[in-house]
């Protein structure tokens, strides 16, 4: 039978009528209380994970593993620098494919929150805006200034169109249910003063203008006006109040830890203080928290801002760099999701009535019209346990700890009491064997006179940020009359630098070294320099290591050398360099060479490995082929052995490293009380940053291209592809730790069963449990890796696990007498700590 063009465009018409009838549209509002969705108030749960700090074959399994811990939505910023690299030229492909990654949560069945800012800090090149933007003739960044306005509306218009394009707002049926612009915006609209004002009123009402059926946000900007919701970022929100009484209270960046600078220590958040934050959050009225970050992820290539800022963005989240779960936060912070969850109704419903327990104890409770009863317990001592008294029962609460009762009767969380494993990981050998490596070193003798001019140029004016690096040379003439050529005593070069990192060359020849730091990026090389009678070649290796992302106007601050620059103990006492007639080049012979493509890395002459590992040049280029290791665990380079660059693999570019060394006062961390970076710090001593993630997805089976800049002069020989992985668990559980088990609304607090609590271990995929390393129950003293005997101890403890838990991928022990034989110790709290071993 043949079907007419009529009848073909009618069942077209009908098949695009179906399609638009399945589409779930949601209603996206808000009221004092909550963000309403459909009508109903939800408390929300969200976490950060940028999606070009990881790559598209990663995102599933971060999101599943996000939906896991118990959140509602994702967050992200979106990166003008990558989207537009150039004015007008857009690129939405691989780890910048925005829409996929919006997509890949929805299938997920999460929510989004897209933050356009596009101004986004983040520690990221720029803030994220990109370098041409501060070129725009006029242009005045984040104020009341036409160009720069003209230029933020046309991107955000641009991304907006996108997403209805492919209909991801929820009011078309997306996962969209809300839009941050503008970002962090009060403090510098405070130095502005009423430009600033205008300005942030400006961006909201264009904004809003862009009628995307859904709320939008502005973070930490007080002043944001109707409609837009402002919101707090920070380590603890529970202060904050919104502008408007109609607007809910809503946290946007709760900082799961911190960010890491290279000559830093690693900062930590312990998970209990985090815990501790969120709850309190929660209980005086918060709806909406957002975790900064969920994932840190990769600063892959240049990407990382700053300055200074490390290649890993990992942030002591509860997904770690390389995707897998951080244990206790992880499953700590899940479990508080459980029990938040089960208050969600009485939160949404009714505003606390507070009741005090104690001089630094307090009760918020949520009672519906229908009955319902939900508490949270305060202890706010940062030293001392408290035994409080609350509806005819007795609770104990932990230092600084909060005890979340979603019934009023039973505690079936408290944020000091961890009840999840502790996972340690390490950095193992993998198969890979790293053989014949070659080596380029960059010819000094022929740079290119690129320009020139008398006087110094600002670094990012002449580069553009098209490379890290830029040449600034002069020649000095030295008389054969001067003195220090036969006295010995050499003259001292002098330049100062206002960033980031300097190598000084003399003839070829590395005279020396300096940088600065995140804190003061200006410093000073002061060094003896070996000149020879006539012209002598001066020439300064100026290097940016990530453009600056905060701060009032920074699109005005300084890179490079702008002096003075200057020769100390000739004849004739200084001589300034400063005005001397300077040339320039931009970046390495071996990037304009593109050594690091595998269709480019025969255009020069390599050394062989023997050569290289007794000639350890500065300025050298280093190339190796490998294979990709068996397995599927996140790999890395070990890259102690070298000093600082950058490496490829496959024409990827994996990041900057450095081999600084933190400094810093690491001691022991202790959760109660405020917490401030500095408070929680390790690696004091090593390098800051040691291991470099390698994507699994960049590999082929054989013969991948690994490329590496060295700019000091390390051993590459020594550099090893390791694996990451669990290689113990532990677990340390008393016998009535809380458990959601035990809470039926039913039975109003009254369960039929006493379920008792359990300690959970389990290896990653594919590993099992081999031994178990200590076993107590009992009182065992001590901590993950360092546990021991305490004076009560139960001797079947060891034979009760290994019983339970060799051989498995998982496992469960009951925490009771019965379990291990007899009380060990009759009327005494005991518990059960054990560490196992993966493999």
């Amino acid at each position: 039978m043949e079907i007419t063009p009529v009848a073909k465009c009618m069942f077209f018409a009908f098949f695009l009528l179906f399609l638009e009838a399945t589409t779930v549209k949601c209603s996206v509002t808000y009221d004092r209380r909550a963000i309403v969705i459909d009508g109903q108030r939800r408390i929300l749960l969200s976490g950060s994970i940028h999606y070009p700090r990881s790559t598209p074959e990663m995102w599933e399994d971060l999101i599943l593993k996000a939906k896991e811990g118990g959140l509602d939505v994702i967050d992200t910023y979106v990166f003008w620098n990558v989207h537009e690299p150039s004015p007008g030229n857009y690129n939405f492909e691989g780890r910048y494919d925005l829409v996929r990654f919006i997509k890949t949560a929805q299938k997920a069945g999460l929510y989004v929150h897209l933050r356009i800012g596009p101004y986004i800090c983040a520690e990221w090149n720029f803030g994220g805006f990109p370098v041409w933007l501060k070129y725009v003739p006029g242009i005045s960044f984040r104020t009341d200034n036409e160009p720069f306005k003209r230029a933020m509306k046309g991107f955000t218009e641009k991304i907006v169109n996108l997403m209805k394009s492919e209909k991801l707002y929820a009011s078309q049926g997306g996962p969209i249910i809300l839009s941050q612009i503008e970002n962090e915006y009060g403090p510098q609209a405070k130095s502005l003063g009423a430009a600033g004002h205008q300005y942030a009123t400006w961006a909201a009402n264009m904004a809003v203008s862009l009628g995307t059926g859904v709320p939008w946000v502005m973070c930490k900007e007080l002043d944001a006006p109707d409609p837009v919701i402002n919101t707090c970022n920070g380590f603890y929100c529970d202060t904050f109040s919104p502008n408007q009484p109609y607007k809910p209270t809503m946290w946007t960046e709760a900082w799961s830890g911190w960010f890491t600078e290279f000559g830093g220590p690693i900062h930590e958040r312990p998970v209990q203080d985090l815990a501790f934050a969120v709850a309190r959050f929660v209980q005086k009225g918060g709806s909406f928290v957002n975790y900064y970050m969920y994932h840190g992820g990769t600063n892959f290539g240049r990407s990382a801002g700053g300055p200074f800022i490390t290649t890993s963005y990992d942030y002591d989240a509860p997904l770690d760099e390389y995707g897998l779960l951080r244990q206790p936060k992880y499953g700590h912070l899940r479990e508080l999701h459980r029990a938040i969850k089960l208050c969600e109704k009485a939160l949404v419903s009714a505003d606390p009535t507070v009741t005090s327990l104690g001089s630094l104890q307090e009760a918020h409770v949520y009672s519906t019209k229908s009955g319902g009863c939900a508490a949270f317990l305060a202890n706010y001592d940062t030293k001392y346990m408290a035994r409080v008294y609350f509806n005819h029962m007795h609770y104990n609460l932990p230092a600084w700890s909060i005890s979340i009762l979603p019934d009023c009767r039973n505690a079936v969380f408290n944020t000091a009491k961890v009840g999840v494993q502790t996972s340690q990981m390490e950095m193992l050998p993998t198969s890979t064997q790293i053989f014949s490596w070659e080596a380029y070193t960059e010819d000094l003798s022929s740079l290119e006179d690129n320009s020139s001019t008398f006087g110094l140029l600002e670094q990012l004016n002449v580069t553009k940020d098209a490379s890290d690096y830029l040449w600034y040379s002069t020649n000095v003439d030295i008389s054969s009359s001067e003195s220090f050529l036969h006295d010995g005593k050499l003259p001292t070069l002098v330049v100062q630098s206002t960033g980031h990192a300097l190598h000084v060359f003399v003839n070829g020849q590395l005279s020396g070294s300096a940088s600065g730091t995140r804190e003061n990026r200006r410093f000073t090389f002061k060094g003896k320099v070996n000149l020879r009678v006539g012209s002598n070649k001066l020439s300064l290796l100026s290097v940016a290591v990530g453009l600056p992302n905060v701060g009032g106007h920074y699109e005005t601050w300084n890179t490079g050398i702008l002096g003075p620059v200057a020769l100390l103990g000739l004849d004739q006492g200084k001589l300034d360099l400063a005005w001397a007639k300077w040339t320039y080049q931009v970046g390495l012979k071996g990037e304009a060479l593109n050594l690091i493509s595998p269709n480019s890395v025969s255009l020069v002459d390599w050394m062989q490995s023997s050569v290289v590992a007794l000639n350890q040049q500065p300025l050298t280029w280093h190339k190796v082929y490998f294979d990709a290791p068996d397995g599927d665990e996140p790999l890395a380079f070990d890259m102690s052995s070298m000093g600082k660059g950058q490496l490829w693999v496959n024409g990827q570019n994996l990041g900057r490293y450095w081999t600084a060394y933190a400094v810093g006062n690491c001691n022991k961390c202790s959760y109660p009380g405020t917490y401030r970076p500095p408070k929680c710090t390790e690696g004091c001593g090593k390098p800051t940053q040691r291991w470099y993630h390698l994507p699994r997805s960049w590999l082929k089976p054989e013969n991948n291209l690994l490329v590496l800049f060295e700019e000091l002069g390390g051993d590459p020989t020594r550099i090893t592809l390791v694996k990451r992985s669990v290689t113990n668990v532990c677990a340390d559980v008393s016998e009535y730790h809380p458990n959601i088990k035990n809470w039926h609304l039913e039975s109003y607090g009254e369960p039929e069963v006493f379920h008792k609590p359990k300690i959970h271990l389990r290896c990653s995929p594919g590993k099992q449990i081999s031994s178990i390393k200590f076993a107590s129950f009992g009182t065992p003293l001590g901590t993950c890796g360092s546990f021991t005997q305490g004076p009560c101890h139960a001797p079947s403890s060891y034979a009760i696990l290994d019983k339970m838990c060799i051989g498995k991928e998982r496992c469960s022990v009951a925490i009771s007498n019965s379990n291990f034989g007899e009380d060990p110790c009759p009327n005494v709290l005991k518990k059960l700590s054990v560490e196992a071993i993966c493999a």
